[in-house]
């Protein structure tokens, strides 16, 4: 298997475990990941949340761990990366508002790299216009951000993926076993036991 150099995109109050599950599994089977977030350097910390589902209208949300970054936002460019991760939960809400997040997501799809978003992550993508054309899925909450940005919502369990070309999204971390196995064909890497 060929290491890939991976991007992981995360900020303050991004989903704990769609942030480190992403972070620590990629590493554990070889790629490189450097996990990023603007305004923030490699050694700095952020806060992150645990969104669980309990039967509410919507998610509940509790601290969730500090998850120290490894990378410099300021040093990053697409062209030293062959993939993107972006996490969800409520730091892509600002994260979308960064021109340079913008313009670093926008490479991806540019050069036909593998991009991987959960959650809300696809918020990032739909500021980004890069969804017009392409089916995906979200949080349910994020749907008609992707139907006005021109892509089309799949509607799928909590626990599966949507796969369009190299584009792997699903609607939240209970999708990780699917999103990531999903991921890791995009990205060519096999595993045999």
């Amino acid at each position: 298997m060929a290491q890939k150099k991976i991007l992981l995109l995360t900020g303050d109050f991004a989903e704990d475990y769609e942030t480190m599950v992403p972070f620590q599994m990629l590493q554990m089977i070889g790629h490189e990941v450097h996990a990023v977030c603007p305004d923030k350097a490699a050694g700095d910390k952020i806060k992150t949340a645990i969104h669980d589902f309990e039967g509410d209208q919507t998610y509940t949300e509790k601290p969730g761990h500090g998850f120290v970054l490894n990378a410099s936002f300021a040093d990053v460019s697409g062209a030293d990366y062959d993939a993107l991760v972006i996490a969800g939960g409520r730091a892509p809400e600002y994260l979308r508002l960064n021109k340079n997040v913008i313009e670093l997501t926008r490479h991806f799809f540019t050069e036909n790299k593998p991009v991987a978003a959960v959650c809300h992550g696809i918020q990032i993508l739909t500021a980004a216009d890069v969804v017009r054309g392409k089916k995906l899925t979200a949080y349910p909450a994020v749907a008609p951000e992707v139907t006005a940005a021109g892509g089309t919502y799949v509607s799928v369990n909590v626990t599966e993926a949507v796969v369009d070309g190299k584009l792997v999204t699903a609607p939240a971390w209970p999708a990780h076993p699917q999103w990531i196995a999903a991921f890791l064909q995009v990205l060519g890497t096999t595993i045999t036991l």
